[in-house]
């Protein structure tokens, strides 16, 4: 398994990290003076990984409020890089393990197709709604804050056998170490394909152990859909359990409750009904502050104008699930109004601007 650590270090998967961790961010001071000499930057990082001498930069860390308080720590650009080259090479070896409805960072997954995941679980468990039925919705409390980085590392070591690659995680993870070697920072690429791996032990736990078929999950947001809420309550009982166990995390005191499909579901910024799905405020705010900063960004010449496309049109494309035409219609028609001459802006309208 030697071989695997120099594929990681291989020129050819540095440049296509590169590409990777530069994407949408090629006017960003430290992507454009990494940029500047790429050849000399990518040849000092590999000889730095091949020699083991790679050490990654402090993080930066900043608070967002969107709308909830969050921590996030950023790493140098150059450790972005080595992120992705990581995982370029590792994911596909743990992507045949993971269950078909864990939804968040991964392809042909995400938050659109998880929604309609769980519209399509609605439907069977409730006969067309027809019958009652009920939902395990559930949060993991702190869960970036709480993962053991040991009960990690030998979870990721089944798979790993290579000891330089282990070498390298080690490395990554200990950039964000606490004196109890916990958590893992928010806003790093590996932390969420991690985070996948670890939470894999859960739905093993829960597809194969107890046997349930309606689950899905989303980082450590998941819904549990059955016919009897006395059942979900054992379930919920036997996930503590599990949780605090096996992986020394707990559940959401306040964030993880069963509830009747009748009533809606709470999922990924969505309120979703038997008929129809809402979006939630706080989701609609937390577009405006972005789509607004980004607005100032474009005019202090720090965002393109494809990144206000491609940003719009991802929101919209994901709010069309909801029933959003009035609101969509709005903010497209003030995007036409700042980008009058932009065909693209007629391409957002044919695109997204449909019932």
């Amino acid at each position: 398994m030697i071989e695997l650590y120099f594929r990681i270090c291989s020129v050819e998967n540095l440049v296509l990290a590169f590409q990777k961790a530069r994407k949408h961010k090629t006017t960003k001071p430290d992507v454009m003076e990494f940029e500047s000499d790429l050849a000399n930057n990518l040849s000092l990082l590999r000889t730095e990984l091949l020699l083991h001498s790679y050490k990654p930069k402090s993080l930066t860390t900043f608070i967002i409020h969107d709308p909830k308080t969050r921590k996030i720590s950023k790493s140098a650009f150059r450790d972005r890089v080595v992120h992705h080259a990581l995982c370029n090479i590792i994911e596909p070896l743990f992507e045949t393990s993971f269950i078909y409805d864990s939804y968040a960072n991964r392809i042909g997954k995400g938050t659109l197709k998880a929604i309609l995941r769980l519209g399509y679980f609605s439907r069977k468990i409730s006969r067309n709604y027809t019958q009652r039925a009920y939902a395990l919705k559930a949060d993991i409390y702190h869960y970036f804050d709480q993962v053991n980085q040991g009960l990690l590392l030998s979870i990721i070591q089944r798979k790993i056998k290579c000891p330089k690659t282990m070498w390298l995680i080690r490395r990554i993870l200990a950039n964000y170490s606490t004196a109890e070697l916990q958590g893992m920072p928010l806003g790093n690429l590996t932390s969420q394909f991690f985070a996948n791996i670890y939470l894999n032990e859960l739905d093993m736990f829960i597809k194969y152990r107890l046997g349930i078929k309606y689950y899905l999950r989303y980082v450590d947001d998941f819904v549990i859909l059955h016919e009897s809420k006395e059942m979900l309550e054992k379930y919920k009982l036997q996930m503590q359990k599990f949780l605090q166990n096996k992986l020394a995390l707990q559940l959401h005191p306040q964030k993880t409750r069963i509830i009747s499909l009748s009533s809606g579901i709470g999922f990924l910024g969505m309120r979703i009904f038997f008929y129809h799905r809402l979006l939630q405020k706080k989701n609609i705010s937390s577009f405006k502050r972005k789509w607004n900063t980004l607005q100032k960004n474009y005019l202090l010449n720090e965002a393109s104008y494809d990144n206000l496309y491609d940003f719009l049109e991802g929101w919209c494309a994901y709010a069309r699930q909801a029933d959003t035409f009035r609101l969509r219609q709005k903010i497209l028609s003030e995007f036409e109004i700042i980008f009058p001459g932009e065909i693209s802006a007629k391409e957002v309208y044919r695109n997204v601007l449909v019932f």
